[in-house]
């Protein structure tokens, strides 16, 4: 059954499906640039980081951009971590984003009713025509994914895009090396995964009893895997330590792998690559804002950063 979904939802994320939103990525990028273009500073996440992707993700459900903020606030919650590692904190998280599911629930349900006699060129539409052995999925499985598309689609992309560009203030070879050649940016884009991995440590669940590296895992045991670890393996990775550019082959895990590996990590690198190319064309010298404090995001499965201001000249 997962399998059938699986293929039924990958059809909105073909690469030539993917392909055709990129002029709408790139309107999108251009503008939230010009907003920022005569400061010679942005705030990376909420000037784009987190817009780029939220904007899309809403254009494909089909949402009305005056809800896009309300979106982000929700998609947050989904994925929030704790600081304070007490079980009243992880109470109260969870019945936070208990509240936050329920609520996305009703507000897509709306957009699903209307759908259901308006389809437009959305997901959602896609969804309600679709069949898996002449029948129809469920509202509640049309729900499920659409909230799923949310959570996993927005913060992930939005560390990914800033990763980027810390590494780029971290070690500035990286801008002289992309800026002077364009075609070098989706490798760019791939160490940038491994390097700074957006998710650093999924969970899964065990189907069967293992023996690992002297270790036993008993089935339905709950394994943390380390990708972040995974992906500065010196056996794996020669110089695993080192930001290459043009580092290939790069196997890394940060889509994960088998039957869970990212839906939609064509659309990812798609943002990323279509980011950093139009920073790359407007900025030069792109740099932390001095004096500014770094605040890593508290949710302990993720990489990323609170906010990661920048300066730059045109």
């Amino acid at each position: 059954r997962h399998k059938q979904l699986r293929d039924l939802v990958n059809k909105g994320f073909t690469p030539r499906a993917i392909k055709e939103l990129a002029p709408r990525i790139q309107e999108i990028t251009e503008q939230l640039i010009s907003n920022v273009l005569d400061q010679g500073e942005m705030k990376m996440i909420d000037d784009m980081a987190m817009p780029l992707p939220v904007i899309v993700i809403a254009d494909l459900l089909g949402v009305p951009a005056e809800d896009r903020e309300k979106f982000k606030v929700w998609s947050d919650i989904l994925v929030k971590g704790v600081e304070d590692p007490q079980p009243e904190v992880y109470e109260a998280v969870k019945r936070e984003q208990e509240d936050v599911h329920q609520q996305l629930k009703e507000y897509l349900s709306y957009i699903l009713e209307r759908r259901r006699f308006h389809p437009q060129d959305d997901i959602i539409s896609s969804l309600l025509s679709a069949e898996i052995d002449g029948n129809k999925l469920t509202e509640t499985e049309i729900l499920d994914f659409s909230i799923l598309l949310l959570a996993a689609g927005n913060e992930t992309t939005t560390n990914l895009i800033t990763n980027g560009v810390r590494l780029m203030t971290e070690i500035p070879d990286i801008q002289r090396q992309a800026k002077s050649d364009l075609s070098l940016i989706p490798s760019m884009v791939e160490e940038v995964l491994r390097y700074y991995s957006p998710v650093q440590a999924p969970s899964r669940i065990a189907k069967q009893d293992i023996e690992l590296q002297g270790e036993s895992i008993k089935k339905g045991d709950i394994v943390v895997a380390w990708v972040g670890s995974a992906n500065r393996d010196e056996a794996k990775f020669p110089a695993a330590n080192t930001f290459q550019i043009d580092r290939k082959p790069n196997q890394h895990l940060s889509f994960g792998k088998g039957i869970h590996f990212c839906l939609g990590a064509p659309l990812a690198r798609l943002e990323a690559q279509i980011a950093f190319e139009k920073m790359f064309t407007h900025f030069t010298n792109i740099r932390l804002k001095e004096a500014a404090q770094i605040k890593r995001t508290p949710a302990p499965q993720m990489f990323g950063v609170v906010e990661f201001p920048i300066t730059f000249s045109l």
